[in-house]
């Protein structure tokens, strides 16, 4: 039987179809926290129920230490669920490339914005959003990981393992935030993904400098990757989260080094803007890529987040604009009930920004790091343009910020 087009959605639920859900979200991490919260505060006008369903306790999630970025535009979409209180704000941004000529500013007062964006710890964010999840009726399911679904005409089979055993529950909609579930039907095409290996390892964990500029971002572009140090507090506002992309050899040696020796080629490669580098803590490394679904739509599952999207870390969009996805959905389900038609919808509104988020961060991940000396000038002259230009880069400055919505 041909399956039909799911924008005309001329299915309907048989009278005697039993649902245990209306929506079930995998993955409890911030996006699908927030797309539970959400909905779950939309349910006393649209009657959706929901389960929310992670291989984790929420314990184990909130001691995470990793820093992540945060826009001004995220916070104002999560403030009604929650947000960490201990998130530093950033005020200023700085981007220039090292040993080459050329930089730009952004400042919050420019946008007339308090701020610019916030570093919060991942587990700080996370407790804030599980507080608020836990005040309403949404079903938690813990320590439960999601098998491979099964999807028919008129919902979706899903299979869960837990201590107790395993056993199934049917939904109407699946929306799968943490990239680990199969996604697709057995009889469906595969779905497409873009993917690229930059062919570089990030280094991350927490700096202290000697001369810290407070509320400041830095954005330093080197020949071997960007260096991004974003303000995270601590005394006399010193500590920042690193994040230095570098080759992968040149990664694996640096982890190795200790810590006197690892500062001082972190100098050398960010210079002495924030004077010296003087504590490293939580050294971590992972590789970079690019891999984004092309379609987030199947019938009735849907990708979010890192389902549907990882993007380098260059200017942090990755969470940003997952928790976009998220409040799009939450519309598109609130406004068209949990069905085809309404996921059908939300993919349309969404193919723009994911378009030029995805687009940037990839070209500025490739372009700034071909060591060209022509090139080199030429981004010089195109980070010094844009102080030139506010229009121009008061455009890029919200797209960052607020992504594309409509």
């Amino acid at each position: 039987m041909e399956v039909p087009d799911a924008m005309s959605d001329p299915t309907t639920d048989a009278p005697q179809a039993h649902f245990d859900y209306d929506i079930a979200v995998v993955g409890a991490g911030p996006v699908g926290l927030a797309l539970a919260g959400w909905l779950a505060r939309r349910s006393a006008t649209s009657r959706m129920s929901v389960a929310l369903i992670d291989a984790r306790t929420p314990e184990a999630a909130a001691s995470d230490p990793r820093a992540i970025a945060l826009s001004h535009g995220s916070r104002v979409m999560l403030q009604p669920l929650g947000f960490p209180g201990d998130a530093t704000p950033i005020r200023r941004i700085h981007v220039s490339q090292r040993g080459h000529f050329g930089r730009t500013l952004i400042e919050h007062d420019e946008h007339e914005l308090p701020e610019l964006g916030y570093v919060a710890r991942y587990g700080s964010l996370v407790g804030a959003l599980a507080e608020a999840v836990r005040a309403t009726d949404v079903d938690w399911l813990t320590n439960t990981s999601a098998l491979a679904p099964l999807q028919d005409h008129e919902g979706i089979t899903l299979p869960l393992q837990s201590a107790g055993g395993e056993r199934t529950i049917r939904v109407k909609v699946l929306v799968n935030a943490e990239g680990g579930l199969y996604q697709r039907s057995d009889d469906a095409t595969p779905t497409e993904r873009r993917a690229r290996d930059y062919g570089q390892t990030a280094i991350v964990g927490t700096v202290s400098v000697s001369d810290p500029r407070a509320n400041v971002a830095w954005e330093r572009f080197t020949r071997e990757g960007p260096i991004a140090l974003l303000p995270c507090g601590g005394p006399r506002h010193a500590d920042y989260a690193l994040v230095w992309c570098c080759s992968p050899d040149e990664a694996a040696r640096r982890m190795q080094l200790d810590d006197d020796a690892f500062l001082a080629e972190l100098g050398a490669a960010f210079g002495t803007r924030m004077g010296r580098f003087t504590r490293i803590a939580g050294r971590a490394a992972f590789p970079l890529g690019l891999s984004a679904l092309d379609v987030l739509v199947d019938r009735r599952t849907v990708a979010i987040g890192n389902a549907a999207q990882t993007l380098h870390p260059v200017a942090g969009q990755g969470l940003n604009l997952g928790l976009r996805d998220a409040l799009a959905l939450t519309d598109a389900l609130s406004a068209d009930g949990p069905r085809p038609l309404a996921l059908a919808r939300f993919a349309q509104r969404r193919a723009l920004d994911r378009r030029l988020t995805i687009g940037a961060t990839d070209t500025l991940a490739r372009l700034f790091t071909v060591d060209f000396p022509p090139l080199a000038a030429m981004r010089g002259l195109a980070l010094t343009a844009l102080e030139f230009l506010p229009p121009v880069k008061t455009a890029l400055a919200r797209q960052m910020m607020f992504g594309q919505r409509r």
